[in-house]
């Protein structure tokens, strides 16, 4: 892809606000696994444990951009991301299962383990958004360290206080997933030949997400109103 095309820059400024948008989850982590510590300890484990967790995610996204030219990974990996886009709709957080480390080394582990573990939404994501390039998915994790490792909290209260930036990023993940299931070789010149398609496809995808996941929602407060009256 040409560095001076806009199809690159804007390429970079989807995976720079994918990183952003499921960055959430890597906050959480490196908060409580480094919320033991001295204060003046807790920089070096954010900082480090960043760090680390950003290395591996690297190396991952690159054997991830790589296995995407086996045949039928796209369509695979595209509808992982589909269904990670309907989670973020959800917004079900459980970390109830990352310890805090006692010491610097500790938490620095913490972070990076659980960061790995909990990263592979992030991984698929910004494989499938970077169509290949290695320049993008290094770029684009380089321009996001800095914001998830200082902004990180902001962007937290960001979005418990603007709900709408998490239907636009699950909006964005369906948008990617979309486009990575139509980029499988095996039929993708189904979807290239014909634009109404193509687009069609999109438009479909984007609002079967949101909706399902809407619609999850709306079911579970329901449940959860309907639970709580029969306790009184």
């Amino acid at each position: 892809m040409d560095i001076t095309s806009v199809d690159f820059w804007l390429a970079l400024l989807n995976i720079v606000f994918i990183d952003l948008i499921l960055a959430g989850d890597n906050a959480i982590v490196i908060g409580m696994a480094a919320r033991n510590l001295a204060p003046h300890l807790q920089k070096k484990a954010v900082l480090w444990g960043t760090v680390g967790a950003i290395g591996i995610r690297i190396i991952a996204t690159v054997v991830v951009v790589r296995l995407l030219e086996l045949p039928w990974l796209h369509l695979i990996g595209g509808l992982l991301l589909v269904w990670i886009a309907y989670k973020l709709v959800l917004q079900d957080d459980k970390h109830g299962d990352v310890k805090a480390g006692n010491t610097l080394w500790q938490s620095i582990q913490t972070i990076i383990i659980a960061d790995a573990a909990m990263g592979i939404d992030n991984v698929i994501a910004v494989a499938g958004a970077a169509h290949g390039s290695m320049l993008l998915v290094i770029l684009g994790l380089l321009i996001s360290v800095p914001v998830i490792v200082w902004g990180s909290t902001l962007f937290i209260k960001l979005i418990n206080r603007y709900n709408w930036i998490i239907y636009v990023g699950s909006g964005i993940l369906a948008y990617t997933a979309a486009k990575m299931l139509m980029n499988e070789k095996y039929y993708k010149s189904f979807f290239t030949d014909n634009p109404f398609i193509y687009w069609g496809f999109i438009a479909l995808v984007i609002v079967a997400v949101l909706g399902a996941g809407i619609l999850t929602n709306k079911r579970n407060k329901a449940a959860a109103q309907q639970r709580g009256g029969s306790d009184h």
